[in-house]
This record gives C-alpha cells, structure tokens and sequence, in this order.
C-alpha cells in the first residue's frame, strides 16, 4: 500500500512539473503567421491578379481567419493533388483550398464543418456537339485529378463503359485542353465554369448543362490529432455565417445568393 501510495506521488509529481504541449493552435499564435493551403488556379476561389498578388474566395477566409487568430496570412500557393501533402509535410497549418469533406481524406486529417458548397456543371468544346450531360457518353472528358468532381466523372465513364476520361494537374490544363479540342467537355464547379468561360482566356467554350452530382461540400483541414485547433476551426465557420462575412464574400468572388451550407436532415 505504501509503494503504491508512493508511486502514485511521484506520478503526480511529474505531471505538476512537466510542462503542458501547445498544440497547433497555441503554436500559430505564438509564431505570428498562419501558412494556409490555397489553390491559385481555381477562380474565384483562388487565382492571381495582374501583379502577380493572390485573390479569391479562400484567400479572403483564410485572411479572416488569420485577422481572428490576430496573426499575419501566409498563402501558400498548393495545386489540388498536392493539398494533403503539405499539410502532412508541414508546408502549412491549415488548407483554405476548396476541398470535399469525404470520409476517405478524414482518415487522413481532421476536416471541419462546411464553408463552402459547390453545384456541378457541364462545360463542352463548342465543336464537341455536347449539349447536356448525358451527351458525354462514349465522349472524351477530364477533370482535375483528385477532385470530387474528378473522382465522380471517371466513375461515371465506367458506369457508361465506352468513352474515355482524363485527369490533368490543374484546372488550367483541363480549360486549355477543352479550348485546344484535347476534350470533348468538363464536369467542374459552377463557379469555375462561369468563371473561366466569362474570362476568355479559353475560347470555343460554353456552359451546357449541369451535372446529377451531389452538392460538393467543402472543408478547411488541418492535423486530426488538432482537436483544440479543429473546435476553433469550426467555431470560425460558424461565425463566418453568422456575422454575414460568408455571404459578402460570396456575393463578392461569386455573385448572387450564397447556398446554405446546412445539409438537409442533419443539421442546419
């Protein structure tokens, strides 16, 4: 009894001693600078301007986010495939970088409630002859690679079991590829589309149609072992919305009425 009484001391003892782990959250604080994931060729979402300096939907959250942490943003420019790796690499703190909640990247880190929800739309090479999406059976289509969208078009591709799909590094190389006549048509956000057919940088190329894919939720994302970063993570989504700031950047970068980011029959 006494050895465990003893014991039971010096356990104590050490645990008064030792010194408490920051976590993520705490470590950002205290380093000044918040690293955020964005991808700069996904507009509105993320792009540059004519002196080269990053805009868009994230850069804007993730400026907020920063602004709330009482920190300096650091964007840090991670095309889509490469998202998860910086994080795991420790490139970065958090991704700001449009990208779907699904359960197979929850393995992998800790994603947060939604702060953004995309629809899907059909692109096509005017020449192509694609006027809705079930045209693109037996078609050749492409998408970024790693992408919900992506990810649910090659899938689509096998379901129909004739035509052939492409995946490419950025969504530039899939709207350059589409122009060039390499594709037929794109499956992408509805706001990339418009974006991208309304810049004209990508001639040849309209919006046809929309795609019977589900809403594309997306997250912010950071370490899962994170919780206390995560909850704060969380509580800034929540805030965004509450204070009107989601809408604003919304009608800002996008235009129009901001979709709900509650998901029917779970949460609102």
């Amino acid at each position: 009894m006494k050895t465990s009484i003893l014991a039971f001391g010096l356990v104590a003892a050490t645990a008064l001693t030792s010194p408490a782990h920051a976590d993520k959250l705490d470590d950002i604080i205290a380093s000044g600078t918040l690293r955020c994931a964005v991808v700069l060729d996904f507009p509105p979402m993320g792009s540059r301007d004519e002196n080269n300096e990053p805009i868009g939907f994230d850069v804007d959250y993730c400026n907020d986010l920063a602004k709330a942490l009482g920190v300096t943003a650091e964007i840090v420019e991670t095309p889509f495939p490469e998202r998860i790796p910086a994080l795991m690499s420790g490139r970065v703190d958090v991704g700001v970088a449009s990208t779907s909640d699904t359960l197979e990247r929850a393995k992998t880190v800790g994603m947060t409630v939604p702060y953004f929800a995309f629809e899907m739309a059909v692109t096509a090479n005017e020449r192509s002859g694609i006027k809705s999406f079930e045209d693109m059976k037996g078609k050749v289509v492409g998408a970024t690679a790693g992408t919900y969208e992506a990810i649910a078009l090659e899938n689509q591709v096998k379901a129909w079991g004739e035509g052939e799909f492409r995946p490419y590094q950025t969504q530039a190389d899939v709207f350059l590829a589409l122009s060039q006549g390499q594709l037929d048509a794109t499956v992408s956000t509805s706001t990339v589309a418009q974006s991208n057919v309304k810049g004209g940088k990508f001639p040849g190329i309209s919006v046809v149609d929309k795609a019977p894919f589900d809403i594309d939720y997306v997250a912010l994302f950071t370490n899962r072992e994170e919780y206390g970063f995560i909850n704060y993570l969380n509580l800034f989504v929540n805030q965004q919305v509450r204070n009107g700031r989601y809408a604003e950047l919304y009608e800002k970068w996008v235009g129009g009425e901001a979709p709900s980011l509650a998901v029917n029959g779970v949460y609102r």
